[in-house]
């Protein structure tokens, strides 16, 4: 294991609302994260493990959603999360699925509810051209295991990992532009090194003491951002 996964980050124009929206959609809180940023924390059950960063961006959102969640519906249909600001975008077909749309157009998924789920976010999504090696990559690099499908692959059982399932799903198109959603991890040594000698791509050291972070890509060019382990004592 090279890293655990740590949190998801969203970019915005407006991060104060769309933190406030997606606090409501996750049934959680809006913290003030400093420099215009918000974090949506954790409250119940229909929270993600963690907090969901919302940082602020100056560019709009362009292109297709290459990242984004899954979500259980609290009833049998996603009244409640329209009446809360989601836009419908897709009604149900053969997978049960209604594709929603934030306020920014980040789209996401919803599913009702069966006996064995509870509401809430379950599972990341991520586009993919090869999803068997990408589930493959992450697999190894925060640990757990690979499994392949006809037309995706999940990954199960990662350090870190708060949802029940990471999914890479098959397209049939590049990434192109800069992804909206991101995840961070946290390095099991004090430097990148390791993930790089991976694979991963180093696209910006840690700026200064308020930006310490690395930011790398993964092999099919996904950003995410590296910090260093948390000091223990």
């Amino acid at each position: 294991m090279i890293a655990r996964f740590k949190d998801l980050c969203l970019d915005a124009n407006d991060p104060l609302a769309l933190g406030a929206f997606w606090a409501r959609m996750l049934d959680g809180d809006v913290a003030d994260a400093g420099d215009d940023d918000t974090r949506v924390d954790p409250r119940s059950a229909r929270s993600p493990a963690e907090s969901i960063w919302v940082n602020k961006v100056p560019e709009p959102r362009v292109g297709r959603t290459r990242v984004h969640l899954d979500l259980r519906l609290p009833g049998a249909d996603p009244a409640a999360l329209l009446a809360d600001g989601a836009r419908l975008v897709r009604e149900p077909n053969d997978d049960g699925r209604w594709v929603l749309a934030d306020p920014d157009g980040n789209e996401f998924c919803a599913l009702a509810a069966d006996a064995d789920s509870r509401p809430g976010p379950f599972q990341l999504v991520v586009d993919a051209l090869d999803p068997a090696a990408q589930a493959t990559w992450w697999a190894g690099v925060l640990g757990g295991t690979a499994e392949h499908g006809s037309t995706d692959a999940l990954v199960l059982g990662s350090a870190g990992l708060p949802w029940d399932h990471w999914i890479f799903d098959g397209v049939d198109e590049p990434k192109t532009v800069k992804n909206r959603m991101h995840w961070d991890v946290e390095l099991a040594d004090p430097e990148p090194m390791a993930l790089i000698a991976a694979g991963a791509t180093l696209l910006r050291e840690p700026l200064d003491e308020a930006h310490w972070w690395w930011v790398l890509a993964d092999p099919e060019g996904n950003e995410f951002c590296a910090f260093a382990p948390r000091p223990t004592g």
